[in-house]
């Protein structure tokens, strides 16, 4: 069982920036490959990025792309997803989640995911 607990979600205004932590526990974390997703009320699940287990590749959304960069340090057993120049339509909840083979811009091809934290951007 893997367990993972995100945190750093917040309020902050358009053009600000945010740095999303996700700490992981239960299991060995760089066996398993590492994804971000947000949802908005009403919307799908929308992919944000990935990362695979060594962190040698990684992967943000098109609509992220140039504001987006995820890292993981294996040490400490988490992943995160820093976001710059944020936008009104990057307010969602905020997931991360955890797959046991390559990295995935897929949801339903995760294992295991965390709670979720809120991020706002007031425009």
């Amino acid at each position: 069982q893997l367990e993972l607990v995100e945190s750093g979600g917040g309020l902050v205004q358009a053009g600000g920036s945010l740095r999303l932590s996700c700490a992981a526990s239960g299991r060995t974390f760089g066996n398993y490959a590492m994804g971000w997703f947000r949802q908005a009320p009403g919307k799908a699940r929308e992919f944000v990025a990935t990362i695979s287990r060594s962190g040698s590749s990684a992967l943000c959304a098109n609509s992220v792309q140039g504001r987006c960069t995820i890292s993981r340090d294996n040490v400490k057993n988490t992943v995160y997803l820093q976001m710059n120049s944020l936008k009104p339509e990057d307010t969602a909840v905020y997931y991360c989640a955890a797959r046991s083979l390559g990295l995935s811009t897929i949801s339903s091809a995760y294992e295991y995911w965390g709670q979720g934290t809120q991020v706002t951007v007031s425009s």
